[in-house]
């Protein structure tokens, strides 16, 4: 199946100046099954997305469906065919 993981303007040179990456993956695949795959695509990415125990980064933000992915199972969180990624760096200052 395919998932596509839409990336902002700040990570597009960790993916080679992409915006959009378009990911295979098996059937009823989880948000792990497509970092995953993204990190053997673009490993400076997967630093910026995952920590080094391969866990959801802390200020880092994935929506599946319109819902935050800790607010579903985390990177449990399992995809459908076509689903859609945000990825969204959080946003701090004063």
């Amino acid at each position: 199946m395919r998932v596509t993981v839409l990336l902002p303007g700040v990570l597009h040179a960790d993916a080679d100046g992409r915006s959009r990456l378009d990911v295979e993956v098996a059937e009823g695949a989880t948000l792990t099954a497509v970092l995953d795959t993204v990190a053997g695509l673009y490993p400076a990415l997967d630093r910026r997305l995952r920590d080094e125990q391969r866990g959801l980064r802390r200020y880092v933000n994935f929506y599946v469906g319109g819902e935050e992915c800790r607010r579903l199972d985390g990177a449990a969180t399992r995809l459908a065919d076509g689903a859609e990624v945000h990825v969204i760096p959080s946003v701090a200052g004063g």
